[in-house]
């Protein structure tokens, strides 16, 4: 079966996390990834946080599966040759250094449209223009400065990034998107362009409901906020949703730290809730029968479902709450998703074999397609595409050869 991005070439010119995480997802559309990385180190995850001596880390093998790795040494004239001659037959350069490293090294976008005018050129900085453009960003530097740090955790607590990568993994996420528009409009030019995403600007796409309650804010109180005291920007919200339907987290059996589960109060939802738990009066009792009467109230509602929620599992919540079509979901642990055969049979953890590690479990793809079905396989061992992909450029083998013994490749 053929993938939806066959025949599209990608030079990933992406280190860390939030690149890889863009050509990772468009390797599994089908496209080809060639990454290039720095002889005899490579990517520095590859050495990050390693658990299995002498082999590739848990950090890079989650973001470079399916993907051909040669090296490249930038600052040699051969491996510069060898750099704009893969621009010349590659589709998308795709990169995430500092501020103007590849400008300083010769690689501006105006050099890679001589090079091939067909290219798209996409970048993951930390900031857009302004007066942050040159600066340096990390994942939590992107959730602080994008609106999430100060939107997360207890009123009366610091500021919170949250687990999930929406700075790194977030941000690639939105610049696949600018990369597929771009070959898409490409088709009707017959030009690439140049696709740009600043990593604190796709936090504050994904704290939009945050903005959304800043300008709400102005018109007074925040009732859905389980603030005491309201000031003049929105404030940390602990586990409540802060949005038109109610939720909380709550504790139940058997009082593990994650044994709990998120439940949401729709307005159709209270009746048959009240019903479940053994509460059937709090459905006409005038000062819960109606959402406006339960809005002030949320935090004594929340206490009267936890009463119930504590004598039975998180699991036992969610069966018992599915039935009657009420949303809810179970706080799951990392080992919970480890654990759970479902996903692995459904492609969403996928167990890999690779020759220096042994087997480890990936995150599969996330996307599904119905003609495009992924097919996820290990990522590549340092420079172990290089001499392929020279020959596929034309090399033959001695001119190979001498790329190696000059320290080009």
């Amino acid at each position: 079966m053929s993938k939806a991005l066959e025949g599209v070439r990608i030079l990933d010119l992406g280190h860390v996390q939030a690149a890889p995480t863009a050509t990772q997802l468009l390797a599994w559309m089908g496209a080809e990834v060639i990454k290039v990385e720095l002889p005899g180190r490579g990517d520095i995850t590859r050495g990050q946080l390693r658990d299995v001596k002498g082999a590739d880390s848990l950090y890079f093998t989650m973001l470079n599966s399916n993907k051909r790795s040669i090296t490249i040494n930038l600052k040699t004239a051969g491996g510069k040759k060898v750099l704009e001659e893969l621009v010349r037959r590659c589709d998308v350069v795709v990169e995430n250094f500092g501020p103007g490293v590849l400008d300083r090294q010769g690689f501006t976008w105006a050099r890679f449209q001589e090079l091939n005018p067909r290219i798209t050129y996409a970048s993951i900085k930390g900031f857009g223009p302004g007066r942050y453009a040159d600066f340096k960003a990390y994942e939590n530097v992107a959730q602080c400065m994008g609106g999430a740090a100060s939107t997360t955790g207890w009123e009366d607590g610091p500021p919170t990034v949250t687990g999930a990568q929406i700075g790194d993994s977030g941000t690639g996420v939105h610049l696949v998107a600018g990369i597929l528009a771009a070959l898409y409009q490409r088709e009707k030019t017959g030009k690439g362009q140049r696709v740009q995403v600043a990593m604190v600007d796709s936090v504050l796409n994904l704290c939009r409901v945050k903005m959304r309650d800043q300008q709400r804010l102005t018109h007074g109180p925040l009732l859905e906020y389980p603030t005491k005291e309201f000031g003049d920007t929105v404030p940390r919200a602990g586990n409540a949703s802060g949005g038109g339907q109610p939720g909380a987290a709550l504790r139940c059996a058997p009082g593990g730290p994650n044994d709990y589960v998120y439940v949401i109060i729709q307005p159709p939802s209270w009746e048959p809730l009240m019903k479940i738990i053994g509460r059937p009066e709090l459905v006409s009792d005038p000062d819960f029968a109606t959402p406006e009467a339960r809005l002030p109230r949320i935090p004594e509602c929340f206490s009267i479902i936890e009463h119930w929620t504590l004598t039975k599992t998180k699991f036992d919540v969610m069966a018992a709450l599915n039935e009657a079509d009420i949303p809810c979901g179970p706080i799951l642990s990392m080992k919970d998703i480890y654990e759970d055969k479902e996903l692995y049979e459904r492609g969403m953890l996928v167990e890999i074999d690779h020759p220096e590690r042994g087997r480890y479990v990936q995150v599969g793809m996330p996307i599904q397609l119905s003609d495009s079905p992924p097919d996820v396989q290990r990522s590549p061992l340092l420079g172990e595409h290089t001499d392929e992909v020279l020959g596929w450029l034309g090399y033959n083998a001695a001119g190979i050869k001498t790329l190696h013994d000059d320290g080009a490749v």
